[in-house]
Parts: C-alpha cells; sequence; structure tokens
C-alpha cells in the first residue's frame, strides 16, 4: 500500500518547515498544500478542530497535529531510515527536553523582537541571546545536537535560522558575533539537501515580515 501524505502549511512557517525537513530526511514524497492564515480552509478547520493552526499532517486520512509531534510520529512510522531519535530512552527525553525548550521560548522571545511596539525590542533582545547561548552551550562542540548525526533538536531549531536576518534586522544585533558556534552548525546543517530544500529564502522572510508589519501599523 502507497502512502498517501498531505501537508498543510504555511510558507513562512518554521514550524511547517519542520515538517518538511523531517519528510525529506525520510525520503518522502507528498502532497503540500499552503494555507492562507488569515483566511483558513474549510479543510484545516475540520481536521485541527482545536487549535485551527498549521503544520497539519494527513497521513491516509488520519489528521495529526503540532509541529514536534508530527516530527515525533514520522520518525516513528519511518523508522528505517535516518533516526532522528536516539534509541536510548534518556538519550531520547533530553532530545524532547531541548525541543520543548525551543517550543516555549525561541518563537515567543523572538515575537517582541519582531512584532512589538518601541520599548519590547531590546528585552526580546536580550532574552533571544541569553536562550540561543543557551542553545549553544548544549550544542557543545558537537556536530549536532544529536551528537555526530542530524536528530531531533536539530529539525525544531534549524527552521528558525531562515529567521535570523529578520530578528538581527530589527533587533540590530549579530547573532554570528554573540554564537559563533550556533551559526556554524547552522551552516552545516543547510548542507543537507534535506535541510536546504526545506527552509525560506531568509531575504523572502525579511519581506514578509516587513509586510506584516506595515498591516500592524509598526512600521
Amino acid at each position: 500500500m502507497t502512502d498517501e501524505i498531505v501537508l498543510l502549511s504555511s510558507w513562512p512557517s518554521m514550524f511547517g518547515m519542520r515538517v518538511r525537513v523531517a519528510l525529506a530526511e525520510k525520503g518522502l514524497k507528498y502532497e503540500y498544500r499552503e494555507e492562507d492564515l488569515r483566511n483558513k480552509s474549510p479543510l484545516l478547520l475540520m481536521i485541527n478542530p482545536v487549535h485551527k493552526k498549521i503544520p497539519v499532517l494527513i497521513h491516509n486520512g488520519k489528521p495529526i497535529s503540532e509541529s514536534m509531534i508530527i516530527v515525533d510520529y514520522i520518525d516513528e512510522v519511518w523508522n528505517h531510515k535516518s533516526p532522528l531519535l536516539p534509541t536510548d530512552p534518556y538519550q531520547r527525553a533530553q532530545a524532547r527536553f531541548w525541543a520543548d525548550y525551543v517550543d516555549k521560548k525561541l518563537f515567543d522571545i523572538g515575537k517582541k523582537i519582531i512584532w512589538s511596539t518601541k520599548g519590547e525590542e531590546e528585552t526580546g533582545k536580550k532574552e533571544f541571546i541569553e536562550c540561543l547561548k543557551l542553545l549553544e552551550g548544549e550544542l557543545g562542540d558537537n556536530p549536532y545536537f544529536g551528537g555526530e548525526n542530524f536528530g531531533f533538536v536539530d529539525v525544531s531549531l534549524v527552521t528558525f535560522s531562515c529567521w535570523f536576518h529578520t530578528y538581527e534586522s530589527y533587533g540590530n544585533f549579530s547573532i554570528e558575533t554573540e554564537c559563533p558556534k550556533l551559526v556554524a552548525w547552522t551552516k552545516r546543517c543547510l548542507e543537507k539537501e534535506s535541510v536546504s530544500s526545506s527552509i525560506a529564502d531568509p531575504h523572502k522572510i525579511h519581506d514578509f515580515a516587513s509586510g506584516v508589519r506595515k498591516r500592524l501599523g509598526i512600521e
């Protein structure tokens, strides 16, 4: 039986990009459907009635929501190639901890830099850099967060990298200056076809963010 895989997402979403990276790592073919988040499709509202958010993966008619839950699902179902989670239970728990940290911290802090009115950018920038430095410390001297192999935490974080230029632009700081090892890790990840083909162009992200800021009356 051939798997029917459909991904509902929005191109600037770092959360949707995570799913695309995971699917690419597994070498899976799928149908991509772009969602207009200002005019959500009836399908999205039907299959994710609780959060009404993207991304949603539909596998053989069954919907799975929330990006890292989807990535976990992909890794479990298609476990024959490019494992993203370690086999050791403790290491697996640690990977889930750091992916959860990225989920709970980075996006919300980043919003302070990009979407806030005057006054919150400096606070956001300080918190954002602190967050990245902590992640850089966890990376250490390893090629990837999963050690020698690209894995679960790498997937959770690398898709934020296409937003780095936008964070830097509006926060007036350099991530490479603050976290050189993390930027080196980003470049290493981008050498992987699964990553480079799945994440958005940083300049297009900046143009998108600028358009949203204008709509919100921030600039």
